[in-house]
């Protein structure tokens, strides 16, 4: 099959590669859209030391199952693979199983590929009217919908429903479309990227600034450099949460006094459980997450175009998905 294989440090090519095996309990998947993600983009500048050379990246991805009884299901892909068995599992919390996997992470191939082998329990349907390269959206809205609903969990009831999102990338966008959906109506998203800020209004219907206007009960950094979580410090209202999912890097910004002095409470997301993962598909086949028309779809020959785009900034919109068959 062809696979688009991260090589080294901002370097992508097209290779033949060997079909990946399913193994007990998982299915042979064929690939019909895969998203490029901030994580792929850090491995691809030679910033994520859990994605080494050679790779196939790519973990947000929809298609349809080759195998088995569920042979022609149309399904979106969760990619984190737990065990099933530890305490954080059990608990519905499989994002933080000690043994977990990703797709994309060694000992896992990614989703840049014709084909993909997944279990089964990591295998949501897609309705047959809704179409695959929007199911592909279902992880990145999944993350910021996981995140989302931390932070509304830890807001005081009697607090303004009004929430600040940093950065206006695919997971600042699902994180503003989350907090919609979960009535937080008072929104506002700051980009720097004034061709992203009109592609947010123009399509989205979002409301986009280069600086906040103001405070908010509810900040969430979906950059996650030391400079946007100074910005969350300042932002962020007296007894309010501050959700941290960007991984830009580990560097200072937190104003640690102040969050102190006015109880603001921190919360770091990581991905999201099964259970985030199930609601988001839910919410987005229902129509709740908007018309997700937000993304632009490419071939997976294109792709080292489309991550050199994304890496200069010339890339309106907030995701670009792959089609591994264009």
């Amino acid at each position: 099959m062809k696979a688009l294989v991260y090589e080294g440090v901002k370097t992508l090519a097209i290779h033949d590669v060997a079909m990946p095996v399913a193994a007990a309990g998982e299915h042979l998947v064929r690939i019909h859209g895969v998203g490029i993600c901030g994580s792929d983009m850090h491995a691809y500048l030679g910033h994520d030391d859990r994605r080494p050379a050679p790779l196939i990246l790519g973990h947000e991805a929809a298609g349809i199952v080759e195998d088995g009884p569920w042979k022609g299901r149309r399904v979106t892909i969760n990619p984190l693979v737990s065990c099933g068995t530890c305490s954080y599992c059990r608990a519905g919390r499989e994002n933080l199983c000690p043994d977990r996997q990703i797709i994309s992470m060694p000992p896992r191939e990614g989703a840049f590929a014709q084909y993909v082998s997944m279990p089964s329990e990591n295998l949501i349907t897609v309705p047959d009217d809704f179409p695959l390269d929007k199911a592909a959206l279902c992880e990145p809205l999944a993350v910021s919908w996981h995140a989302v609903r931390l932070a509304i969990d830890g807001v005081h009831p009697d607090m303004e429903r009004r929430a600040l999102v940093i950065g206006g990338g695919a997971i600042g966008l699902a994180a503003a479309l989350a907090l919609r959906a979960m009535g937080w109506d008072d929104v506002e998203i700051t980009e720097p990227n004034a061709l992203r800020r009109r592609f947010l209004e123009d399509r989205c219907g979002l409301r986009a600034v280069e600086t906040p206007q103001k405070i908010a009960s509810i900040v969430v950094d979906a950059v996650g450099f030391a400079a946007t979580r100074a910005v969350a410090s300042e932002w962020v209202a007296p007894g309010g949460v501050i959700a941290h999912v960007g991984l830009g890097d580990n560097a200072e910004g937190l104003d640690v006094r102040r969050m102190t002095l006015q109880e603001v409470a921190f919360v770091g997301s990581y991905t999201y459980t099964a259970q985030d993962f199930h609601d988001t598909a839910q919410a987005m086949f229902d129509g709740r997450l908007g018309q997700l028309d937000w993304f632009e779809t490419r071939s997976l020959e294109d792709g080292a175009t489309a991550f050199r785009d994304i890496s200069a900034g010339n890339a309106a919109a907030p995701k670009i998905i792959l089609d591994p068959w264009a």
